[in-house]
C-alpha cells in the first residue's frame, strides 16, 4: 500500500495517471468539515467569498468566480468575451479545442481557429496571419485563448517574451484573450515569477483547483468587474449556481493557502522520474519536463499502450495515455520513494520488452492524450458503418 505524510488514507497502487488523482489531505478534511457556509447563490457563503477574495489577488484580478470545474471556467469566459459567429484563435492542440466536447460551438456559438506551433505555443505573426480582414462573409475575430502550461504539449510553459509578444499581437488587433491556466501555478513555479505576472496579459483567467494543488473539486475564473458579473449570470444559466458550497470552496481556499510550495518538488519529482526513464532501453522522451508532466513513446519496445498500461498496472503503477505515447504525472500524493519504485517497476516491464514495434503495436486511438484514459477506436471495417437510427427525439444513442 501506498500512503504519503499529507495523506493517510492508503491507496493500494501509485497513480501517476493524472494531477486530477490528488486526494484532500487530513488538514484539508478538516478544514472543509469546520468551514462556515451561507447560500452561494445569494453572495452569502464567507468561504466562498474568501476564496474569491484570495484567488483574485493571486492571480492580480479584480474579481474572482468559484466555479466546479476548469472546463466550465473556459467555456463561461468564452461565452462572456465572445458573441455567437464570433472566430477564437488557440493552439491546434488547445484543451478547449480537443477535450472539452465542442463546448465553445455548443454553448457560445464560436468557431475556433487552430493555430500550428510548437510545445503548445504559437508565434504572433502565425495570430496575425490567421485574423482575416472585416468582410460579410467571415467570422468577426473575437478572442485568443492561451494555455499555460500546456498538457498535451508535456507540461510545457510559456516564456514571458513570447507570451507577451503574441498579447501584444492580440490587442493590436483588437482581440480579448483568455488564459486556460489550469495548471497557472505550475507555470508560476517554473519560472521562479508571482502567478499575477504569468496572469497578467489576459482579461480572463481560469485556474483549476483540483490538480496540483490538490483540491477536491473546483475552479476560479478571475478578471476584471464587468466581466466576472457577466460570467455569474452564466454561472447560472450553465446551472452551475449553488448553496452551500462553502465546504468544497475550503478545500480550495485551503489549497492556496498551504500547497503551492509542493508544486517544486511535484517537478522534481517529474524529472527524476524521465532521467530514470531515458534510461530505460526502448523509451523515447525528454529526459527534462518543464513540470510535471512526462510524456514517453514506446514504440520501441514493441508493446502497444493498452498492454503497458495493464502491465504497469499489475505491478502497482497506473499511467494513462493513447497509441505509443504514455503520460505520467506527478503530484501531491506522490512521494520520491514512489518515483524509485515507478522506475524499478518500468525497468521490470519494459527493460524485457524492448524490440522493434509490431505492425499497428500502437493500437488504433492515436497518439493522443487527455485529461482522462482513451479508449482506441476499432480499426475500420471493409464496409462503412450504418448511419445512426433516428428516435422520436431526434438521433438516438
Amino acid at each position: 500500500m501506498y500512503s504519503t505524510a499529507a495523506n493517510t488514507t492508503q491507496r493500494p497502487f501509485i497513480d501517476l495517471s493524472s494531477d486530477t488523482a490528488t486526494r484532500p489531505t487530513d488538514a484539508m478534511r478538516h478544514f472543509m468539515a469546520s468551514a462556515p457556509v451561507g447560500d452561494d447563490q445569494r453572495g452569502e457563503d464567507p468561504t466562498v467569498n474568501a476564496l474569491q477574495i484570495e484567488a483574485a489577488a493571486l492571480l492580480g484580478k479584480d474579481d474572482a468566480l468559484f466555479l466546479p470545474s476548469a472546463t466550465l471556467a473556459n467555456q463561461i469566459a468564452i461565452r462572456v468575451l465572445t458573441r455567437p459567429g464570433d472566430e477564437v484563435y488557440c493552439h491546434e492542440h488547445a484543451h478547449i479545442r480537443l477535450y472539452e466536447g465542442g463546448g465553445p460551438a455548443v454553448l457560445s456559438g464560436v468557431q475556433l481557429c487552430p493555430l500550428p506551433g510548437i510545445h503548445g505555443t504559437f508565434a504572433p505573426e502565425v495570430l496575425r496571419g490567421a485574423v482575416r480582414p472585416p468582410d460579410p462573409h467571415f467570422a468577426r475575430p473575437r478572442l485568443v485563448c492561451l494555455e499555460n502550461t500546456h498538457n498535451f504539449a508535456g507540461g510545457t510553459v510559456w516564456q514571458r517574451d513570447d507570451l507577451t509578444a503574441v498579447a501584444h499581437a492580440a490587442r493590436e488587433l483588437g482581440l480579448f484573450l483568455h488564459l486556460d491556466g489550469s495548471r497557472l501555478m505550475n507555470a508560476a513555479t517554473r519560472l521562479g515569477v508571482p502567478a499575477a505576472e504569468v496572469a497578467e496579459p489576459f482579461d480572463t483567467v481560469t485556474l483549476c483547483l483540483s490538480k496540483g494543488l490538490g483540491a477536491p473539486v473546483g475552479a476560479i475564473l478571475a478578471g476584471n468587474k464587468t466581466a466576472i458579473n457577466e460570467a455569474r449570470h452564466w454561472k447560472q444559466v450553465f446551472g452551475a449556481g449553488m448553496r452551500q458550497s462553502g465546504i468544497i470552496a475550503a478545500g480550495g481556499l485551503y489549497a492556496l493557502r498551504h500547497h503551492i510550495p509542493q508544486l517544486a518538488d511535484d517537478h522534481a519529482n517529474a524529472t527524476k522520474l524521465a532521467q530514470g526513464f531515458s534510461e530505460i532501453p526502448g523509451l523515447t522522451l525528454d529526459p527534462h519536463p518543464e513540470t510535471n508532466l512526462v510524456f514517453v513513446n514506446i514504440a520501441g519496445t514493441g508493446l502497444s499502450g493498452d498492454e503497458a498500461q495493464a502491465r504497469l498496472m499489475e505491478r502497482g503503477v497506473r499511467c494513462s495515455g493513447g497509441g505509443h505515447r504514455l503520460r505520467f504525472v506527478t503530484h501531491l500524493d506522490v512521494s520520491a520513494s514512489d518515483i524509485d519504485r515507478t522506475i524499478a517497476v518500468a525497468r521490470d516491464v519494459f527493460g524485457s520488452a524492448a524490440s522493434p514495434p509490431t505492425p499497428n503495436s500502437g493500437g488504433a486511438g492515436g497518439d493522443i492524450m487527455a485529461e482522462h484514459s482513451l479508449v482506441g477506436r476499432d480499426a475500420p471495417s471493409s464496409s462503412p458503418p450504418a448511419p445512426p437510427e433516428l428516435g422520436v427525439g431526434g438521433l438516438s444513442r
